[in-house]
């Protein structure tokens, strides 16, 4: 027996429809996740110019009066940055137990488009979490100490490595005894001397 043309089931192509039910969902998420990346990138303050009467967070004194990479940071709900004589000194303030944590921004100046050593500019600034950083190079920062340099472009990074020494590292891969020193090791224990 032969079912009539019109009274037949027509089946449907499931995978069809599963695949353009993932690839909507797909499609969500990234739109989701752009979406977020635009609030982040919104919310995050700009970068302030370096004045001629910016002080140093750490060392007391005008920037101006210090060579190499400099560095900003902005805490939530404030406009005024807290400045830094040298790049690593801005990296060390994030890995203080008593310094605030509430950062809503990092900057640092990008010695790609630094004019000199001297002259890192005023404007020139690059988000900290995403710079390429060159650390163990010869270079020395604003107080005399190892500097990690910081670059926007990563093949500058390398060039500077070609030139000076060191390696390229990531923000969250600086080690941190190398921009707090010994205050990064641990304590010793006291020895005890018997009586």
């Amino acid at each position: 027996m032969t079912l009539p043309e019109s009274s037949r089931m027509l089946r449907p192509d499931h995978g069809a429809g599963l695949r353009r039910l993932a690839r909507a969902a797909a499609l969500a998420l990234l739109a989701s996740l752009a979406l977020a990346a635009c609030k982040e990138d919104a919310e995050k303050p700009a970068a302030h110019a370096l004045t001629d009467d910016a002080i140093g967070h750490y060392c007391g004194m005008m920037l101006s009066e210090h060579e190499g990479p400099k560095g900003q940071i902005l805490l939530e709900g404030s406009d005024v940055p807290i400045w830094f004589s040298s790049a690593r000194d801005t990296v060390a303030f994030t890995l203080l137990p008593e310094e605030p944590k509430d950062i809503a921004a990092i900057y640092v100046s990008d010695m790609g488009a630094a004019e000199t050593w001297a002259e890192p500019g005023a404007d020139n600034w690059t988000d900290a979490r995403t710079a390429s950083f060159v650390i163990d190079s010869d270079a020395e920062g604003g107080m005399g100490g190892s500097e990690a340099v910081p670059f926007a472009d990563k093949a500058k990074a390398e060039a500077f490595v070609a030139e000076h020494g060191g390696e390229v590292v990531a923000f969250e891969a600086i080690p941190p005894d190398y921009v707090l020193g010994d205050a990064a090791a641990e304590p010793e224990e006291p020895e005890h001397h018997g009586h």
